[in-house]
């Protein structure tokens, strides 16, 4: 196999003549910078010290005027008193003048002296440097010859390991690949080996997944089968042991069923039918089924608790399991329930709830006015036709107190998933109810301060993605104009398909 090299003659050639050039320019300025070196300059000598020879007799022949006093008596003094007023005042001013000039040298001897020493003392200094620098540059000079012969050996020293290791990792890639070659013939008959394996084990899995996935959805069937029949006995003992409590007092064997009652999570029938009492266990099973369970409801309806802070004599319509009555029994406010399916009515008297089987306009109808302190139905209206809508918001408005609030919850029909989703699974559904209708509904209906409040928004993971649109990036082009473009659609679909899957209607009497 002929060897790729990466370094041709020519290039050695090149590389050659870059180190003669190199080295020949090295010399030529180790040369130079030897020229340079200083040399120790010959120094001048101190300044010498101030002549002081003059100065003591200068001191001590300064004073020239004779002594106070030393004229004599009679008439002596007064003649040599005469000639000194004569002759006195020139030698005072040569008195003055000696002071001055004695008095000046004095001054001045000490600074000539100081002079002199930091003469000497900066000269000594200087002196000190300069040889210093001498011998720095002298032992720079020194090092830089040193640095050709060091470079070299390391140099020498690389080349020498290079060749070594060139010559090991031959040795060591001919041993390898006369191994190598022996393993990758193993490596290949293994892989073969576990590809096939891992095929079979796929397709076994995929078996046993559609197994499973057979098993599950009968179980899931099973238990919903299982949890229908539970409830179908038990709604059949009920019954019986009602027949048989008719049957020793006399009274009719069935009594009469209303044709409507709230169910946020009860069932409801039209106001033109009735239902047996013997299938109310079948719309229990598909509330635990599709609405959710107790915790889930309960969290969900306590969002309404602050409506009814204070209040007393709520009326829960359709009350279902009972999870607002139990939210409103942990704060301490008075309330009971009604609905019309017997299971649901059943179930909460368990708990010790107040709770009713009945129709909810005949259970209003019945009371007297200004007799609640709130009333409440969560997905509850839309069980109910137009005319029995209208009778139940005008019944409710007369028996609540004034400052007493109604909150009537119920699918958001203008959210398409909503209503494809919930309203039509629930073939208990009789009309569904825009929010602006509500609100119009029970403003008609005399309630003041109506608002419509959204709740349970739709997923935003889940809704439609716009695509991105890097920051910075201009308005112009073809590309993010129609970006914009379908954003903005995106938006509007949204708006229509993905927004809040329930809402509350909330009104006060004034």
């Amino acid at each position: 196999m002929p060897v790729h090299r990466t370094v041709s003659a020519d290039d050695l050639a090149r590389l050659k003549r870059e180190r003669e050039d190199a080295d020949r320019l090295y010399n030529e300025a180790l040369t130079a910078l030897d020229a340079a070196v200083q040399r120790l300059p010959e120094i001048p000598h101190p300044p010498p010290a101030p002549d002081e020879y003059q100065v003591t007799p200068l001191n001590e022949l300064w004073h020239v005027l004779p002594p106070e006093g030393g004229f004599g008596r009679g008439w002596r003094r007064r003649l040599k008193q005469a000639i000194w007023n004569l002759v006195g005042p020139p030698f005072r001013r040569q008195e003055q003048f000696n002071s001055a000039l004695v008095d000046h040298v004095n001054r001045n001897i000490h600074v000539q002296r100081e002079t002199q020493k930091a003469i000497a003392t900066t000269i000594a200094l200087v002196s000190t440097q300069i040889a210093d620098l001498v011998a720095f540059e002298s032992r720079l000079m020194v090092y830089l010859q040193q640095l050709t012969p060091y470079v070299d050996t390391k140099d020498r020293e690389v080349t020498g390991l290079m060749r070594r290791i060139a010559e090991d990792n031959a040795e060591m890639l001919d041993v390898v690949d006369h191994r190598v070659i022996g393993l990758a013939a193993g490596i290949s008959g293994v892989g073969d080996e576990l590809q096939k394996r891992w095929e079979s084990m796929v397709a076994r899995e995929k078996r046993f997944e559609a197994r499973v996935g057979g098993v599950s959805a009968a179980v899931e069937e099973f238990r919903t089968s299982l949890a229908v029949l539970q409830r179908s006995s038990l709604a059949m003992k009920r019954e019986l042991e009602r027949l048989l409590a008719s049957a020793e007092t006399g009274a009719p064997a069935l009594p009469p069923v209303s044709a409507v009652s709230g169910a946020g999570t009860g069932a409801l029938a039209s106001a033109q039918a009735a239902r047996p009492l013997a299938d109310s266990h079948k719309y229990v099973g598909f509330e635990d089924q599709f609405r959710g369970s107790e915790d889930e409801i309960r969290a969900r309806v306590a969002e309404y608790l602050p409506y009814f802070e204070g209040a007393s004599d709520v009326l829960d319509v359709g009350c279902g399991r009972g999870e607002f009555l139990d939210l409103l029994r942990a704060r301490g406010i008075p309330a009971r329930g009604l609905d019309i399916n017997r299971e649901m009515v059943e179930a909460c008297r368990q708990r010790g709830l107040d709770v009713s089987e009945g129709d909810a306009l005949g259970c209003l109808l019945g009371l007297p006015s200004d007799s609640l302190g709130g009333l409440f139905a969560a997905q509850v209206i839309e069980h109910l036709e137009p005319d029995y809508l209208l009778s139940f918001l005008d019944a409710a408005y007369d028996k609540l107190r004034p400052g007493a609030r109604v909150v009537l919850e119920t699918i958001n029909a203008a959210c398409w998933v909503a209503f494809f989703e919930s309203y039509i699974r629930d073939i208990t559904h009789v009309r569904p109810l825009h929010p602006d209708t509500m609100k119009y509904l029970l403003q008609a209906s005399g309630f003041q301060r109506v608002d419509i409040r959204f709740r349970a928004p739709y997923p935003v993971p889940a809704k439609l993605q716009g695509v991105a649109i890097p920051s910075g990036t201009q308005d112009t082009g073809p590309f993010p104009t129609f970006a914009s473009t379908f954003n903005e659609n995106v938006e509007k679909v949204n708006a229509r398909l993905f927004t809040y899957l329930d809402y509350a209607v909330v009104g006060e009497k004034l």
